[in-house]
């Protein structure tokens, strides 16, 4: 695609970095098929190609943005299925990003909305303060069918859907503190205690760190390790993102050049695909660019990990495993091998829906402040999902497991609490 920055406009690195990727588009059109948002809404604005329109001309022109661009820049899901699509090697996923924060820092939402936006960006990546807003949440979730008949109200309304009926208690497997291996210590592991996932289903971390602990790793979650910074990043709220990001970077360093990390293991695939482009978001900061790119470089999804760990073949298990490939997993990390093959070596039968490239519509805060959109896409993913008469469905993103949990009564669990099970851990509490 032709572009016509001038060299003062390009002296921005970041304007440089977004024009070369500009430049890449060749305007073929492969990204449509498989964009949920265009096949969904069947606009192209809705579109990457659209959306890689836009952005161009408002970049290119110096100008903040408008309600036009703001509107298509938030329906996108980030689910970067248009890059693993893309014959051309356009980097979406950081033009997006910058787009985002462009929008951020030049357009003022709408009152409603940008309340909305405050207040999801203030709870969800405080664990403490989440928990808070899901109690409430309880109260007010007869009233959500009556806020969600109001436009300005409906994101309201789709929170309080989302919300879960009780909360599990709080788990010693979200606290700071080791976890010793059992037998001979093989390796040592950090893991992402995340914010959202402990809250909701503390059952993952535990599922995680006594498998791997079995397996001879110890595990030790870090003291004032806090939000990798996934959230506030896909909201366009940059300076807050890179503080959570600072914040871990630095944790994470401390261990490694204490006593050691082998990895940093993730168990949420939307967290682990912001943290492993810690390098490119502080590659211009002379203070975090060596430690983000060490921190990164030792990153592994907790799939990804344990593939490396050369785990024995166990008997049948006799249940048909749903695997949906969470769009961070698939599309961001390029990860779609280890999980089925895992679940497969631990004696499961493994499906996989039709669309399997699709978003479930779960994607961050989207569900929440682009709701009428997600509902479309959950619907088609359940519908594809039910097809395969599975016994559970298996994921690795905890977006995924809330966002399709909502609308079935097939349970949908974590891989790695799949794994845990089949390798002499508990029987997981939804399948009992």
């Amino acid at each position: 695609m032709q572009t016509n920055f001038s060299p003062a406009q390009l002296a921005d690195p970041k304007i440089a970095e977004a024009e070369s990727i500009v430049r890449k588009c060749v305007h073929c059109g492969f990204c449509t098929a498989t964009c949920p948002t265009y096949v969904t809404l069947g606009n192209e604005l809705d579109s990457p190609r659209g959306r890689i329109y836009l952005i161009k001309d408002m970049l290119e022109n110096d100008r903040p943005a408008d309600e036009k661009v703001a509107l298509h820049v938030d329906r996108c899901l980030s689910c970067l299925a248009c890059t693993t699509t893309c014959p051309s090697g356009v980097d979406y996923m950081h033009l997006i990003d910058h787009a985002r924060v462009h929008v951020e820092n030049t357009y003022k939402r709408p009152l409603m909305v940008r309340i909305q936006r405050a207040l999801l960006g203030y709870f969800i990546p405080s664990p403490s303060r989440f928990r808070f807003a899901m109690t409430l949440a309880k109260l007010g979730r007869p009233f959500a069918g009556v806020l969600k008949r109001v436009p300005a109200l409906r994101a309201f309304g789709a929170m309080l859907d989302l919300a879960p009926t009780a909360l599990p208690p709080k788990s010693r497997f979200a606290e700071p503190g080791t976890f010793a291996a059992k037998g001979q210590r093989k390796q040592r592991v950090a893991m992402l205690t995340g914010c959202v996932q402990p809250v909701i289903d503390p059952g993952i971390n535990q599922a995680s760190i006594e498998l791997l602990n079995r397996l001879g790793v110890e595990v030790v979650l870090p003291k004032g390790e806090a939000c990798c910074g996934s959230l506030r990043h896909h909201m366009g709220h940059e300076d807050a993102a890179l503080a959570s990001a600072r914040n871990n970077i630095d944790r994470w360093i401390a261990e490694m050049d204490g006593d050691g990390l082998d990895a940093i293991v993730i168990t949420a695939s939307g967290c682990g695909n912001t943290i492993k482009d810690y390098g490119h978001m502080f590659r211009h900061d002379p203070a975090y660019a060596e430690k983000a790119r060490r921190v990164s470089a030792i990153t592994r999804d907790v799939t990804e990990y344990l593939d490396r760990l050369n785990m024995p073949e166990q008997s049948s298990k006799g249940m048909v495993v749903a695997y949906h490939s969470a769009c961070s997993l698939q599309h961001g990390q390029k990860i779609t091998v280890q999980p089925k093959a895992l679940l497969r070596k631990a004696g499961y039968t493994v499906r996989e829906p039709a669309e399997g490239h699709l978003c479930c519509g779960s994607a961050g805060t989207y569900n929440m402040l682009q709701s009428e959109i997600s509902e479309q896409l959950k619907a088609r993913k359940v519908k594809n999902l039910s097809a395969l008469k599975p016994d559970v469905i298996a994921t690795g993103n905890i977006g995924c497991i809330t966002q399709i949990g909502t609308a079935m009564e097939t349970p949908v669990l974590h891989t790695v609490e799949l794994l845990n099970w089949a390798y002499g851990g508990a029987k997981p509490a939804a399948l009992k």
